[in-house]
């Protein structure tokens, strides 16, 4: 294989993927990316940086680096030997570079590994400028980019290599107790003590395509306990699949993604919003907080809107009414549910984290989606996104919509009660203000589960149960066709959840259901939940956990009073 490189690169070279011929100059403007099947050679460290930083921006931290040789390790030759070969032939003291510069304008610190020099493996050195990037970051409050390219530990350096580990976990700890954002990019490979430190603690995790992360190697799988792998193993494909990274993203997309990210993870203060200047977005529908305010319809009916497939979806109203939203993928346990959708965003310039029930408008799109219906890994991925939130110290919105969590074999066995729990008790905790908007469907602890929280909001023509009207009717009067009456008896209409204090506020809708004018009612959503923020914001994490928890302890019989 020809290798490409940005500087005196080969008239043709050869794709290491394919094995096709690539003009060199396509190749270079491509990103090394080959033209024919998409393979994405190997960066150095310089290349990397030009891609990703704006141009001009980056600045060398010029940390000092001393690699030493604490065990007088001699395989063929003396390790200070090879460490003289390897900066020789990369001009790198080390198998990092450590810059600041900006991304889209946004602020960042950088630690980008080479494979070049050593195989971009894990020692003292290196775990010495990743932890000093970090620290950094850390002090200057401005978000930390990774870039990782490795081998895993380095084994000449033998159990100090080993401590590295645990010192970059460390520091990373620090960025998120110090709320800094943290961004890894995994590129090919990225393999043991790496993979299993930095490179996945990261709170956002994007991959190039093909790149192949992990913590024991395929030979070494293979020699150990002689099984053998599945194709694509351990590519970004195979780990997005099952909920282990974010995004996979590829190169010409890299610079546009971690803008988007850094812009949606600063904290930069939201522009003013009141109503003044001729762009002012108009003001949407009051909310309505008095039930004799709402007309006394037929709760049927508005079960029937609720469940409409025009009907409007969470990520219809996503990409309405937010900005720069980058949507985050998977629990980082082993699954990506489809049913839930979430990531970072901003709404009139202030960030938030974003989490609704994802459905559909074709049988197609509900199908693929689980029919809004959430498995274990859902939960657990909406969890996440929320301690993200909360270390961040940004809101959290979400938009409920859905029957009720997934009811199957696999979702008991993977633990559907305690995913469920788990949500409803960090909500309780969550020292941010959280604003849920029931869009359409609010099914049983499947909703409640992203629910809890300081303002509950629902549009006039959702529905909020323990269960669903047919479900009621099946067991309690043995007829299906009962569901209409059970609808009123549960008293699930926007109306009757208003008088009972189950919401706070309802939403107006556009005649006829949000899906007659889905611009309106994404209007009135934003106004809605924009109102709920100002209100929540002034207040402190103290005050907002307090008052979100004394709002649920209120919930008990009628004519009970709490002691």
């Amino acid at each position: 294989m020809l290798t490409a490189r940005s500087v005196d690169l080969p008239e043709w070279v050869i794709c290491a993927g394919c094995n096709a011929p690539a003009y060199g100059n396509r190749f270079r403007r491509d990103l090394l990316v080959c033209p024919e099947c998409g393979h994405h050679e190997r960066m150095t460290s310089d290349e990397r940086i030009a891609t990703l930083l704006d141009e001009g921006s980056a600045e060398d931290l010029g940390f000092p680096v001393a690699t030493g040789d604490p065990l007088g390790f001699v395989d063929s030759k003396p390790y200070p030997a090879r460490l003289s070969e390897a900066q020789a032939a990369t001009g790198m003291p080390e198998a990092v570079a450590c810059v600041r510069g900006t991304i889209g304008g946004n602020p960042v610190v950088a630690a980008v590994m080479d494979f070049r020099f050593l195989g971009g493996s894990l020692g003292a050195a290196v775990g010495e400028l990743i932890t000093r990037t970090a620290e950094l970051a850390r002090a200057e409050r401005t978000p930390l980019l990774v870039v990782t390219a490795s081998g895993g530990a380095r084994m000449q350096e033998g159990a100090l290599a080993l401590m590295q580990m645990a010192k970059t976990s460390q520091a990373f700890r620090e960025l998120d107790e110090a709320g800094v954002l943290t961004v890894s990019l995994v590129t090919d490979p990225t393999y043991g003590g790496v993979a299993a430190s930095f490179a996945t603690q990261a709170d956002v995790i994007i991959a190039e395509p093909g790149a192949r992360m992990g913590f024991a190697g395929p030979r070494v799988i293979e020699q150990t306990i002689r099984q053998s792998l599945p194709d694509g193993f351990q590519t970004a494909e195979f780990l997005a699949e099952r909920g282990l990274v974010d995004a996979v993203v590829p190169r010409h997309g890299f610079r546009s993604t971690l803008s988007r990210l850094l812009s949606a993870g600063a904290r930069r203060a939201a522009p003013p919003h009141d109503g003044g200047g001729r762009d002012a977005e108009p003001p949407g529908t009051p909310l309505v907080t008095d039930p004799r305010d709402l007309p006394a319809g037929e709760t049927w009916e508005a079960v029937r809107l609720a469940r409409a497939l025009d009907r409007p979806t969470a990520l219809d109203y996503i990409q309405r009414i937010t900005d720069d939203f980058v949507e985050l993928h998977g629990d980082r346990l082993g699954g990506d549910c489809r049913a839930i959708t979430g990531g970072l965003a901003r709404l009139d310039g202030a960030p938030l984290v974003i989490i609704g029930h994802r459905k559909g408008h074709t049988a197609k799109e509900l199908a693929n989606a689980d029919f809004g219906m959430p498995a274990p890994a859902g939960y657990r991925k909406a969890a996440r996104l929320m301690r993200l939130a909360a270390k961040l110290g940004v809101p959290v919105v979400t938009l409920v919509d859905t029957p009720g969590a997934y009811p199957g074999i696999e979702a008991e066995a993977e633990g559907q009660a305690g995913a469920i729990a788990d949500s409803l008790r960090l909500m309780t905790g969550l020292p941010v203000p959280v604003v849920s908007v029931v869009t359409g469907e609010g099914g049983s602890g499947g909703a409640l589960a992203l629910a809890v929280a300081n303002k509950v909001l629902a549009f006039s023509n959702a529905v909020y149960s323990v269960i669903s009207p047919e479900g009621c009717a099946a067991i309690l009067w043995r007829d299906p066709d009962a569901a209409p009456r059970a609808a009123r008896e549960l008293r699930v209409d926007a109306r009757s959840l208003l008088e009972l204090g189950i919401v706070d506020a309802v939403v107006p809708e556009p005649g006829g259901g949000a899906q007659r004018d889905p611009g309106a009612a994404a209007t009135a959503l934003k106004a809605a939940i924009r109102a709920s923020l100002d209100e929540l914001s002034p207040l402190d994490a103290a005050r907002l956990v307090e008052e979100r928890r004394v709002r649920f302890r209120r919930f008990q019989a009628l004519g009970e009073e709490t002691s």
